[in-house]
């Protein structure tokens, strides 16, 4: 059994280190889970449940306004990238190295940092540390507790811990899959006039892609950069065989001003005349900053990383939020462009930040003041 340290003495930094150390693999959170769970449950101010290997804890003060705080626990696969490591980085300022550190304990470590020790914050807080966010939608954790709990993420505002440089990135792109399915006919490659070449057919698909100019798309004052490309392709059954079919894997990440209904109206229009098969679909998520609390929240964290909010281009988990009523965003330490690498790194500094500029605007008070 493994314990996290004390939330209440341990600076953010480290606990982000001992929160990452606990291996949690997408599927093997259990470990970190009940590590979550003992680590809050001696809070009197937290009400802690769970559901599988998702806990959550939240205050009841009557405040005039609730916020979920919400971060998964789990990682892809660890490549040699664990026990984490702090180190100066190229402009000597420190670095933690590990799986984890970016996508996206960092996240999580704030979360835990602010549970304990926000006893009496401003607004209301639902604290959501779940299980499964990087494998198959239906498999996700946050989807579960939906499901099965919704009255537990309902909240005014959610503030999700991906990684975002430590600045606001709002909403998400959706994204879209569908198969292109190109048939032919086979026949001996020797007389390749008996039947009929799948793959060649592919040409065309590829041609209308290759030519195809993503739009940039203004939703809510940020702006949206959209991408229409092929992501696979299959075809052919021996190297002495005209192949009989051929399927061309199309990815549309879509601005969150579609729904997926119309994103797949606009690939069906740029590939008229080609069969689709829809495979997979998201909703992406508006930014919601117009709602009075997000506005709060972006001044609180301007006011400590002198940012302004961006788009999130990637798929993320405020698409929940957004599909349950809920605006949300994205706020975390971390470079999004690091997240799954083998060298998988954040500044100590952001962590700080981050922390910083959460706790104060769920207390109320000066962001300046940092809390470590």
């Amino acid at each position: 059994m493994t314990d996290l340290p004390d939330l209440l003495t341990t600076d953010v930094v480290t606990l982000t280190q001992a929160v990452c150390d606990i291996e949690s693999v997408s599927g093997d959170e259990r470990a970190l889970a009940d590590a979550v769970e003992r680590a809050l449950r001696p809070f009197e101010h937290l009400e802690v449940l769970r559901d599988g290997d998702a806990v959550i804890a939240r205050t009841h003060l009557g405040r005039d306004a609730r916020v979920v705080v919400a971060g998964h626990l789990d990682t892809v696969p660890i490549r040699d990238n664990l026990p984490t490591r702090r180190q100066p980085g190229p402009d000597g300022a420190e670095e933690l190295w590990g799986r984890g550190t970016v996508d996206m304990k960092g996240g999580v470590a704030v979360a835990l940092h602010l549970a304990a020790r926000l006893r009496a914050p401003s607004k209301d807080v639902t604290w959501v540390f779940y299980d499964q966010e990087e494998v198959e939608g239906d498999r996700n954790g946050l989807g579960r507790v939906a499901r099965h709990h919704p009255d537990w993420l309902a909240a005014d505002f959610a503030v999700l811990g991906e990684p975002s440089q430590g600045n606001i990135e709002g909403g998400c792109n959706g994204t879209l899959r569908v198969d292109v399915r190109l048939p032919g006919r086979t026949a001996h490659s020797a007389r390749a006039w008996m039947g009929h070449n799948a793959v060649h057919d592919a040409g065309e698909v590829l041609t209308r892609l290759a030519a195809y100019t993503p739009a940039e798309v203004e939703v809510d004052g940020l702006r949206y950069r959209e991408g229409l490309n092929a992501v696979g392709i299959s075809g052919g059954v021996a190297g002495n065989m005209i192949p009989p079919e051929c399927v061309v894997t199309v990815n549309y990440r879509f601005a969150p001003d579609k729904t997926p209904e119309q994103a797949f109206a606009h690939v069906a229009e740029v590939l008229d005349g080609f069969p689709l098969e829809l495979t997979d679909a998201a909703p992406g998520a508006r930014p919601g900053l117009d709602h009075p609390v997000a506005q709060d929240f972006v001044a609180a964290v301007g006011a400590v990383t002198g940012g302004v909010p961006h788009p999130k281009y990637g798929w993320t988990d405020v698409a929940r939020f957004s599909e349950l009523g809920v605006p949300a965003v994205n706020f975390g330490p971390g470079d999004p462009s690091l997240a799954h690498a083998d060298d998988e790194r954040v500044p100590t500094a952001q962590i700080v930040s981050c922390a910083a500029a959460l706790g104060a605007w769920l207390a109320g008070t000066d962001p300046t003041e940092r809390t470590t």
